[in-house]
């Protein structure tokens, strides 16, 4: 069953457009990863199907229903959740805080099962997020979205600025997510993880698609060259 349908998105920053006419679908259950450079539109569509950026043209279908227009907040009481880049947590509010300011709808994730997936996390419960490490506030912060109980669940440049170790951690994690059946929207520049947890990619260069398929299908040099702009794919 199809769950999200992007059809013809256009987005734009005044004159500078960074989504042109991308249109792709996800089913319910799956794992799509996006990829691409950096500056390719990957994080404005997240955006866009979250409700944080006002698409120029397109739509955006949620389970059947036309959200291209409707406020962030509805679209989380629908089942949408978005992890942003640079996590965005409250600093001054503990870990458990954090994960209870986003409660919305009642399902499967609640605060000890949030800590359950990530473990690293239950010492560090009553810490404020602004003393933990980098790889402990990516934990709270896919923890928070995970505690709205999303139907939807867009992840926005997990591993960017961590290290391998405390990204390895993050990705385990997000292994059993996926195995409870969550849809996930990844965006992820490490092409080696993206192929690995997702089982279709979309590759973008400036804005567009540029290449679409399941992941155990592609071959890595087409990936890498379309990746970097550096040929077409056939």
């Amino acid at each position: 069953m199809t769950l999200l349908r992007v059809e013809e998105l256009d987005c734009r920053y005044g004159l500078l457009q960074a989504v042109r006419g991308v249109s792709f679908e996800l089913a319910q259950g799956e794992t799509l990863a996006l990829i691409g450079a950096n500056g390719a539109g990957k994080s404005t569509l997240l955006r866009a199907i979250a409700g944080a950026h006002r698409p120029h043209g397109g739509r955006v279908l949620f389970d059947g229903v036309d959200v291209t227009s409707m406020p962030a907040h509805r679209r989380v009481s629908l089942g949408i959740a978005l992890v942003p880049e640079g996590r965005r947590l409250f600093p001054s509010l503990t870990v458990e805080e954090n994960l209870r300011v986003a409660a919305a709808r009642r399902g499967r994730w609640n605060v000890q099962s949030v800590l359950e997936v990530f473990p690293l996390l239950q010492p560090r419960r009553h810490m404020a997020a602004a003393n933990l490490s980098g790889g402990e506030q990516q934990a709270v912060a896919i923890g928070r979205a995970l505690m709205s109980n999303p139907r939807l669940l867009l992840l926005d440049e997990v591993s960017l600025g961590l290290a391998p170790i405390v990204v390895d951690a993050v990705y385990r994690s997000l292994a059993d997510i996926i195995k409870e059946g969550t849809t996930v929207l990844l965006v992820e520049q490490d092409l080696t993880r993206a192929l690995n947890v997702a089982g279709r990619v979309i590759c973008m260069l400036e804005g567009r698609i540029v290449l679409e398929g399941e992941a155990a299908s592609l071959d890595r040099d087409r990936v890498v060259g379309a990746y970097f702009g550096l040929k077409q794919p056939a």
